[in-house]
């Protein structure tokens, strides 16, 4: 029996759609110190640039997953390492914040 083309792509679709996710626990940890009552603008710059990381992630992740719907699915060219790029730029903040 072949492979069936499809399924690949429905699971890297899906796993697009968990990296999304786990990316909005991030973006939304990495916020939360900017609303402490003692927040001042190095916190409110941190949770800026969080949202703004996640706002890419979320539109790359939506494009590749566009992508992948078609038949055959389109192959990725850039979206694949920016979106690593800032995934991990977006840890980066995080561990950051954590340490502030």
């Amino acid at each position: 029996m072949s492979p069936d083309p499809g399924a690949s792509a429905e699971r890297t679709r899906l796993a697009w759609r968990r990296t999304g996710l786990s990316a909005t626990v991030v973006a939304l940890l990495s916020a939360r110190p900017a609303f402490r009552p003692e927040a001042g603008a190095l916190a409110w710059l941190a949770a800026a640039v969080a949202m703004a990381a996640w706002v890419v992630l979320i539109a790359l992740a939506y494009r590749r997953s566009s992508a992948l719907r078609r038949m055959p699915p389109q192959p990725a060219r850039r979206a694949v390492p920016a979106y690593a790029l800032i995934t991990a730029a977006l840890a980066a903040l995080g561990g950051l914040v954590v340490m502030l």
